[in-house]
């Protein structure tokens, strides 16, 4: 699995640029608010059963893999795959989530935008090979040599399918996306496995990240059901292009700002710390984005929909971050309160030094998802210039907080992570607010509530593993949950937070519903 987030993350913006290079106005909403509703939870339980069980699957890989590679086996990994991640910001070009938003998209268009992801993705290949030996001198690492260029081809794999995952998630076939999903998830999981018991090493987990490309690219072909023709003049490629390079260079700043953490420790502290940090991150961030990120396929489509009813989409807006809000948090504050008894359990002795860059990670974590929701704005609303402009300075911010930070070890380049993000959060919804109509008051006002809710609970989870320090780790865990829960049961009784989580149960409701 992929050690980082998605490219593009919840971040805000920087001034109001002069054009964005917005595509064509979205369609008319549809004439019922009801029924856009449930075919936005419907879509969006749908993803998250999907997700549910990638997250299983996730987690099993974490805990049987790690005891199967070493520290410095992740970390070569990791390396790498801050490489890919770069390379697979520029090969898309930000043309998946202009497909995506466009209301319409010709079969020209489509071929063309599959031609040009796939050039892409073939280029960005040859480059990884050429570039893989300087690479590895760079870091000092001979191994990194040989894995770039293994790694290099996953460019191609998925510039091949970027345009048939922006199909089907245009055309609302969340079943499909998710059952894509799970099947490489599983495939490439057994793949890796069989791989580490035969002594492969870190290849177990670069035959991982191949078998799940190519499983990806065979599973949305078939579901797809077409095939595209050669590219043709006139297309009317360039609103794309224009829309896409602002996401483009947004993603691909966002991303590096977000791998700062992962650049610095392997450059200056070597595979075993980033091996050690990597763990963390996958434990953590990588479910947690595999819950995240669908939602942002659910919520643009529908926000592009009724961008121009700013009374309709702030309640979306408002209702989503609740959602995410008093259900990703809570989980992460239990998190952060037990990671000892987590790690050990999970990862298992060996691996101890990663249970305070765990809690660390959950901080930054939930700090990221009350911010989530502005990133959809930024997407449904074609603003891709301004998005740029923010990102740019939450680079620089994540660059001075890792930087202080890494004086400290991996410990410290966590909290300079977590730092970063916790002052991003309220920057990014004040320099939205600047550029286009939010419910700002209301959004942060929710945000305070579901943050104060799990800083409470995370301390009482705390408090009671700890007394707890002599139990077995499973017993230790639901101690410290049920703390966490007693303190939810007890913000009940504030009549706000109340209706907050009647309004996330309704919402639950309408997902699993007809």
């Amino acid at each position: 699995m992929s050690q980082r987030p998605e490219a593009a993350g919840p971040v805000g913006t920087v001034g109001l640029p002069p054009e964005p290079a917005e595509l064509p106005p979205a369609p008319e909403a549809p004439a019922s608010t009801a029924d856009l509703g449930r075919t936005a939870s419907r879509g969006a339980g749908i993803t998250l059963a999907g997700q549910g069980i990638r997250i299983l699957l996730q987690f099993a890989s974490v805990t049987v893999l790690a005891r199967l590679l070493s520290p410095r086996d992740y970390g070569l990994l990791a390396v790498g795959l801050v490489m890919v991640g770069v390379g697979e910001v520029l090969r898309d070009m930000g043309l998946s989530v202009a497909a995506v938003r466009s209301p319409e998209l010709t079969d020209r268009q489509r071929d063309g935008l599959f031609w040009l992801n796939a050039a892409a993705g073939l280029l960005l290949a040859g480059i990884v090979v050429c570039a893989a030996g300087p690479i590895a001198t760079a870091f000092a690492e001979p191994e990194l040599e040989p894995i770039a260029r293994v790694l290099a081809l996953t460019f191609v794999l998925n510039g091949l399918a970027a345009q048939y995952r922006a199909g089907l998630s245009r055309d609302l076939r969340f079943g499909g996306l998710a059952t894509t999903e799970v099947s490489a998830q599983l495939v490439s999981f057994a793949v890796a496995v069989v791989a580490a018991v035969l002594g492969a090493g870190y290849w177990a987990l670069v035959a991982q990240q191949l078998a799940q490309g190519v499983v990806t690219l065979l599973a949305v072909v078939l579901l797809g059901r077409w095939l595209p023709r050669l590219p043709r003049r006139g297309a009317g490629l360039r609103p794309f292009l224009r829309f896409g390079a602002g996401i483009s260079g947004t993603q691909l700043v966002y991303y590096l700002g977000n791998n700062l953490d992962n650049i610095s420790l392997g450059l200056w502290a070597g595979p075993h710390a980033l091996g050690i940090y990597s763990r963390g991150f996958q434990l953590l961030m990588s479910p947690l984005n595999q819950v995240r990120s669908p939602a942002t396929g659910v919520a643009v489509p529908v926000l592009a929909r009724i961008q121009d009813d700013l009374t309709r989409s702030g309640e979306y807006l408002k209702r989503s971050q609740l959602a995410l809000g008093f259900t990703l948090v809570p989980a992460l504050a239990v998190v952060a309160g037990a990671s000892v008894p987590v790690v050990h359990l999970v990862l298992g002795d060996r691996w101890a030094a990663v249970a305070p860059v765990l809690a660390l990670l959950a901080v930054a974590g939930s700090a990221q998802t009350l911010a989530y929701v502005g990133n959809w704005v930024y997407l449904s609303r074609g603003l891709s210039g301004a998005l740029l402009r923010y990102t740019l300075v939450s680079l620089v911010l994540s660059a001075v907080c890792i930087a202080v930070g890494s004086r400290f070890g991996v410990v410290g380049v966590a909290a300079g992570y977590a730092s970063a993000a916790l002052l991003e959060w309220p920057l990014s919804l004040w320099w939205l607010s600047r550029i286009t109509v939010i419910p700002v008051r209301a959004l942060l006002l929710g945000a305070l509530r579901i943050m104060g809710c799990a800083v409470v609970a995370g301390t009482a989870c705390f408090l009671v593993s700890e007394a707890a320090g002599t139990w077995p780790a499973v017993p230790r865990i639901l101690a410290g949950a049920l703390a966490a829960l007693a303190v939810y049961g007890a913000a009940v009784l504030h009549p706000r937070i109340r209706r907050d989580l009647l309004g996330v149960l309704a919402w639950g409701r309408q997902m699993v519903g007809r």
